[in-house]
């Protein structure tokens, strides 16, 4: 069974469209990604499958329950991570945990036994008295997705679950996610505007302006890419531009780091720009074919040039 299904999924807000006639499913423990900027339908997606926007149209299921008429249940089958976070920071946190835990209707063993399992999990045996807003940002999130799960619920979604977190504290939450998975077979929904965190994904939907534009493996979605990406660094860099932009093979130019990335028709369009370089005084630094990484990917679809 299909851990969650959509069809035609659509939200309106009286005249904005936020999320438009999008579809989809997600395998039973699969670690999906809805991958996009700000304002691109990922956080109103989320909250219509979990039961917290009714969809304007479209149908779908989340745990095989309807999201049209079984709301509710499905509040009951799912962890919810919100972009912001959710706990109470004057609650320590073990108090954080056991109120969430009342929340879900546990008590006595089970609540024990479930507390003792997110303070392991998350490793915060040691913080259990300190005060939620005194933790570091990487250990509340930990905490906010140990608490999203005490329940044991077979799918959990998570928006945004890293922003603001530093590298190494976004890979100890990832390597969390990990064991979930591996451990408790559960189903992961995440949405991120991260280009590395989308790669821990094993499919991912790129979404833009509320539509879909490409969904499948990361390796897949860097294969489909039909244009030839050349990493240029040069000097002086408005000249760079210049004559990238004047080249009518040079489909695309995005900078990246010190550098652009540049997508061409073929490799002799590149040599033509590159001649054309030389030509106008540009000292390059670097001027060759990279393999495409998941933002040239979503730069590709997004611009309809894959």
């Amino acid at each position: 069974m299909k851990a969650i299904s959509v069809q035609g999924l659509t939200k309106q807000f009286d005249r904005f469209v936020a999320v438009d006639q999008i579809s989809f499913d997600v395998q039973r423990a699969e670690i999906f990604g809805f991958l996009g900027p700000n304002g691109a339908g990922k956080t109103t997606t989320i909250r219509m499958l979990c039961g917290i926007l009714k969809p304007s149209q479209g149908r779908g299921t989340v745990a095989g329950l309807d999201i049209l008429r079984e709301n509710e249940k499905i509040k009951r089958q799912i962890g919810y991570m919100s972009q912001r976070f959710s706990l109470y920071p004057d609650l320590t946190v073990v108090e954080n945990i056991d109120f969430f835990a009342g929340i879900y209707g546990l008590s006595g063993a089970k609540k024990n036994a479930r507390r003792q399992w997110a303070l392991v999990t998350a490793n915060l045996k040691e913080y259990t008295r300190r005060l939620t807003r005194e933790l570091p940002l990487g250990y509340k999130q930990r905490l906010a997705l140990v608490c999203a799960m005490l329940h044991d619920p077979p799918i959990i979604f998570l928006d945004e679950p890293t922003a603001g977190v530093d590298p190494v504290s976004r890979r100890h939450f990832w390597d969390l996610i990990y064991r979930l998975k591996e451990e408790r077979q559960t189903t992961i929904f995440v949405t991120t505007h991260y280009m590395d965190e989308a790669e821990h994904c094993e499919r991912i939907a790129l979404i833009q302006n509320g539509k879909i534009s490409a969904l499948d493996a990361p390796s897949e979605l860097k294969k489909s890419i039909t244009s030839r990406i050349y990493v240029v660094n040069g000097e002086p860099a408005g000249t760079v531009r210049e004559v990238i932009t004047q080249e009518r093979g040079a489909r695309s130019l995005v900078p990246f780091g010190v550098a652009f990335h540049v997508f061409f028709d073929s490799d002799q369009s590149a040599q033509v720009v590159k001649k054309e370089l030389k030509k106008k005084g540009v000292v390059l630094e670097r001027f060759e074919p990279v393999l495409p990484s998941l933002e040239d990917v979503f730069i590709s679809f997004v611009e309809n040039k894959a």
